[in-house]
């Protein structure tokens, strides 16, 4: 009969947790990257257009990233003070961007030659973005209370609105009405601007005793539902009933700083100075996932093909988490220019093709032999761990060193003690050693005396090498330290025991009195209720 290789035991790993298929998903969103720049990173915007490189704002300058390298491919530093909001327009071939004067600047992502420039702020401008729908079109939020829409052709002010009362440090054009502008100020209030009439139509604060600052606002692409932050709250604001406030979240312990959504504007990502990122359903507004990082996050961004999530921090760093896609969810638009009739020839013909979202594969044609042929399978030979090979020849003390190296897992050397034991070879192993050879067998004894998946083994192990060694014990420090390091540990374990023993008890006790009290009081009602 055939050796049959040791069979290792599968434990269940005390206080393990189970992550949901959607946290995992978020979990593949690895290997960070960091950037250190020169001062906090205040804004992360990706291109809308292939290859989707990002803009990073932070002190006087953008930085214009690879995707796929992590390396600044230009940068603009043609401002005269701190720069802000640095926006990729969609067909990713202009940037515009504010600065700490008040200018909106607007520039060539090639060149860097500057287009065009605004310079009716008397403020610092926050928020400089390209209109999603018409792209001729640039929005500025100011710390001079005002919001203007301008016309990048005729370099003029298409309409400005002075409806709030406090800085303006957020804002967007919404993404199906070019007409509607959403923004968010110091003064409490988010408020929704029409460029036709030149007025606010719509405003939506808190409570009326907050005062928290709107610090980001975001606007689905329904555009029937609006989002704010003001302090750790996030709220959730239907536009269709008039601005009422539908939903009050407090995830976070403090300010919410940026607002994001994933491509299919499903899961809502929010960071805060708490130096946590959480990712909302959108349909439940249930936090799914929860990301943490080592500062405060200012701005966050997530890449329209969602393999990319990059944050920016109050330290000065740049984090950019990477996702590698699935097969299915890889560009295939060179599918037809690559099948033709040499590659079906030659290649067997196993191109996927596409068809209604999900990836097929053409089957490719086996070849038929002769009827009389012999077809001969080889199966490939399963090799023997080292351990296996020891204990396939019976050298159990060799065996049992091989599991006990710092690489091999626990589960596995109990495994290979359990088999020990089974062939009444454990004594063999374990005999007619010096205190170097005894030294890991104690190291593991100490470090896994406490595990509840291997207690029972450990028992067994110590107690055979004190019945073997005990004649000699006292004569090497390092094995005597061991041994009273186990003792310890033992005493330690068996005092837990007793107390955890005292508090089952005694909540035994309290139960007791809690079911005795409800069956009086239900026993008086029904006495009660049968004399009445």
């Amino acid at each position: 009969m055939d050796y049959q290789p040791v069979t290792v035991q599968r434990h269940a790993r005390p206080h393990a947790t189970k992550h949901s298929a959607e946290s995992r998903y978020w979990r593949q969103f690895k290997h960070p990257v960091f950037v250190k720049e020169y001062a906090p990173v205040t804004s992360i915007h990706f291109s809308p257009a292939k290859p989707h490189r990002y803009a990073v704002t932070a002190a006087t300058r953008v930085q214009i990233y690879a995707p796929r390298t992590q390396k600044v491919t230009k940068t603009i530093s043609r401002f005269k003070d701190v720069a802000r909001s640095g926006n990729i327009r969609s067909d990713g071939k202009l940037v515009v961007a504010g600065d700490d004067t008040g200018l909106v600047q607007i520039f060539d992502i090639n060149s860097r030659a500057i287009l065009r420039t605004f310079d009716s702020h008397k403020q610092p401008v926050h928020v400089t973005k390209f209109s999603p729908l018409w792209h001729t079109q640039v929005l500025s939020c100011s710390d001079d209370t005002t919001v203007k829409l301008w016309d990048v052709p005729s370099q003029v002010e298409a309409v400005t609105f002075t409806s709030h009362a406090d800085y303006v440090r957020s804002g967007e054009v919404s993404p199906c009405n070019p007409h509607l502008i959403l923004t968010g100020s110091y003064d409490g209030t988010m408020r929704l601007h029409d460029s036709r009439s030149g007025e606010c139509e719509m405003i939506m604060s808190g409570k009326a005793t907050s005062t928290s600052p709107v610090e980001a606002v975001l606007m689905l692409p329904s555009g029937t539902v609006a989002l704010s932050t003001a302090g750790p709250i996030l709220r959730v604001w239907d536009l269709n009933a008039g601005g009422r406030c539908i939903r009050a979240l407090s995830n976070h312990q403090k300010t919410v700083t940026s607002l994001a959504y994933d491509a299919n504007a499903g899961r809502l990502l929010t960071s805060s100075l708490d130096q946590m990122v959480k990712v909302y359903d959108i349909s439940t507004y249930k936090v799914v996932h929860t990301m943490r990082y080592p500062a405060s996050v200012l701005c966050l961004a997530i890449s329209p093909d969602e393999t990319h999530i990059a944050a920016g921090m109050s330290d000065g760093t740049l984090s950019v988490r990477r996702r590698q896609p699935r097969v299915s969810e890889t560009n295939t638009e060179y599918t037809t220019a690559l099948k033709t009739g040499t590659y079906e020839t030659f290649l067997g013909g196993t191109l996927p093709l596409v068809g209604q979202g999900h990836v097929k594969t053409k089957t490719k044609t086996k070849a038929v032999g002769d009827a009389g042929e012999l077809r001969i399978e080889s199966r490939r030979v399963r090799r023997l761990k080292q351990y296996d090979r020891f204990l396939k020849a019976f050298k159990y003390s060799a065996a049992l060193d091989a599991v006990l190296q710092k690489n091999v897992p626990p589960t596995t050397t109990f495994s290979l003690i359990q088999e020990l034991i089974h062939r009444d070879g454990l004594r063999s192993a374990m005999s007619g050693r010096d205190d170097v050879l005894l030294e890991p067998i104690l190291r593991l004894l100490v470090k896994h005396v406490t595990d509840p998946r291997f207690g029972d083994l450990v028992c067994d192990v110590a107690s055979l090498l004190i019945e073997l060694y005990s004649p000699v014990f006292g004569q090497s420090p390092l094995v005597d330290s061991l041994l009273l390091r186990l003792r310890k540990k033992v005493l330690a374990e068996i005092r837990l025991q007793k107390e955890l023993t005292k508090t089952k008890g005694t909540l035994e006790m309290v139960f007791s009195c809690v079911a005795l009290a409800t069956a009086s009081q239900e026993t008086g009602e029904r006495v009660r209720r049968d004399t009445s």
